[in-house]
Order: C-alpha cells, then structure tokens, then sequence
C-alpha cells in the first residue's frame, strides 16, 4: 500500500512539474525552464531557504537575460571583425601611448553626452580596430551600436531618395546610441547625400556618441563633400564636441611581402612545378597501355 502512495506521490510531482515547465515557458523564463532540476538540486545542496532559491533563479535568469541581450546588440552592429584593445598590436605602434588609451577606453563609457570620437591617420595603421574595440566596449556595457562604411552609409541615403524613406533611414541611425562610421572619405558624395548625411549628424550632434576613421584631414573633407559650407558647419560641430585621436605618424600594420622574397618564392615555386611534371612524364612512361 505505502509502494503504492509513493508511486502516486511521484506521478504527481511529475504531472505538477510539467505544468510548471508550460508556465515557466509561457512567460519566456527560458532559463529557469532549461535549468529547473539543477536548480532545485543546489537548492537543496546548499540548504537554501524559500527566499535564497527565489533570489538565486532571479539573478542566474537576470545574468541569461543580459547575455542574451548583448549577443543580440553584437549582432544588429552588423561588425564585420570583432577587434578588441587586449590584442591590438601597440609594440608596432609606438607613438600611440597605451596607458592613456586604456584609461580612455576605460572610462569612456556612458555615451549620455553625445561626445565623439575621430580616429585620423594613414590607411592601416589600425584606426578601424580602436574604432570598433570602443564600439564592442559600449555594445558590452548595454548600449546599442552600429557599424557602416562610409561608402555604404552613404549608398543607403543615396537609395532612401528614391523610394521617399530618407526620414526612416536618418530615424534608424540616429537612434543608435553609438554609431561607428568608417573609411570617411573613400567615395565622393552628391549634393542631395551631403545634405542627408549632414541632417543625420545634426540629428546626433551633443545627443549620441558617433565614432568616425579617416584618412583625410579636415582641411580635405571639402574634397569628397563638395559643398563648403556645409562641410565647415559640419566640422565645426564635430570639433566643438569631439575627442581627435591623431595617428597620423603611426605606421601601417598591415604586412608586406619583401620583392627578393617573392622572387624567390616564385622561382621556388616554378622549379617544384617543373620537378613534378617531369615525375608525372616518367611515370607515364613507365606505364603499360591499356
């Protein structure tokens, strides 16, 4: 009689604990319905009381909930490479001072001000890594990004004037907490996209955090924007509310074949080819016909 209580007990703990898991699913607790049994386990192993286990479910589904919710924000950036500061090569980089840019990146955080930043130097001294090691830094802290090119950004203004969604497009990047534009000067921009891109840093200016690379002084923005004066009030925006971190003396990291060397390999190269077409030849010889 008593096997038999205790096999009922059992179907009813059971029964009792699917209809919990339909709950607990029905209201998105994902968490807590994946890892129920595990957590009744170190409740009981750690001789937690009712308010304990309830605070213990709370924080591990709050820590899934913001985990989830940063891959979420990492992957609307839409960042090509995930750089990061820990491996950015500064032994290459010996006029950049690693101590300020690591107490920079630190503490530059918030975004509540609108403070920007402008990354200024050659092509490949590694503007676009510390651009998007500060993005990924921000995108961590809760706040949501964006990576374009300039080339695209300004693709996607230049195709909202076709189909009437310019205020959309602008309403979708100004929006973005902090907005990493890159390679600023690749392209050449009509007058209609000066005039929307200039809206959309309007629109962002002293509000949100837009982080920009570029090859060119400013000095040389009139050169692929074509309209002075809208590049000076553009400008004196930027500087006005902008940190300028200056790369100008860095040199490129990006590797570069030495030409004795690739002489050489090539050489190599041909004389291994011509080796083992002369093997395939003797082998063929050698061969009986069918």
């Amino acid at each position: 009689m008593k096997d038999k209580d205790k096999d009922k007990d059992k179907d009813k703990d059971k029964d009792n604990n699917e209809e919990l898991l339909k709950k607990i699913k029905f209201i998105h607790l994902n968490g807590l319905a994946d890892n129920l049994d595990n957590y009744l386990r170190i409740a009981q192993k750690s001789n937690f009381s009712h308010f304990r286990l309830l605070q213990y479910i709370i924080e591990e589904e709050y820590k899934l909930k913001q985990e989830n919710s940063r891959k979420m924000r990492m992957s609307r950036a839409k960042i090509p490479e995930k750089y990061v500061l820990e491996t950015f090569p500064f032994a290459q980089q010996p006029k950049l001072n690693k101590k300020k840019l690591f107490n920079f990146y630190d503490t530059f955080h918030n975004g509540e001000n609108g403070r920007n930043i402008i990354w200024m130097g050659p092509t490949g001294v590694g503007k676009t890594g510390l651009a998007t090691a500060f993005l990924i830094h921000a995108i961590d802290r809760g706040h949501s990004g964006r990576f374009i090119s300039f080339p695209e950004l300004i693709e996607g203004l230049y195709q909202s004037i076709g189909d009437h969604s310019e205020s959309k497009v602008i309403k979708t990047f100004a929006s973005y907490d902090f907005l990493l534009i890159d390679e600023l000067g690749y392209v050449e921009v009509e007058p209609s996209q000066v005039g929307l891109f200039f809206n959309l840093m309007q629109r962002r200016h002293k509000k949100k955090t837009t982080f920009i690379t570029t090859n060119l002084g400013f000095s040389q923005w009139t050169s692929f924007l074509k309209n002075p004066q809208l590049t000076a009030a553009l400008i004196d925006r930027l500087t006005e509310n902008s940190y300028i971190i200056n790369m100008k003396e860095c040199v490129s990291l990006r590797a570069k074949l030495n030409p004795v060397q690739s002489i050489t390999s090539i050489q190599n190269n041909n004389n291994e080819e011509d080796e083992e077409k002369e093997e395939e030849e003797e082998e063929d010889s050698q061969c009986d016909p069918l």
